[in-house]
């Protein structure tokens, strides 16, 4: 069965799926491990997907 996805987790997956395409193309396991991780661009837009998941694109705090 397929669940249904609001805009922000569709986000989401689409930021994770490419964040991991770019872990595994460098052999890591973690962005942790990466010496770009302060500048990477990719990795801060799979941050702000992450935080407009969790708010559902509201300013101001979340709720868990």
């Amino acid at each position: 069965m397929d669940e249904i996805r609001d805009e922000w987790e569709e986000a989401l997956v689409i930021k994770t799926t490419e964040l991991q395409a770019c872990q595994n193309e460098k052999s890591l396991k973690s962005c942790m491990e990466c010496e770009k991780i302060l500048e990477c661009e990719l990795r801060d837009a799979y941050v702000k997907a992450v935080y407009e998941s969790m708010n559902k694109g509201q300013e101001g705090d979340f709720e868990f």
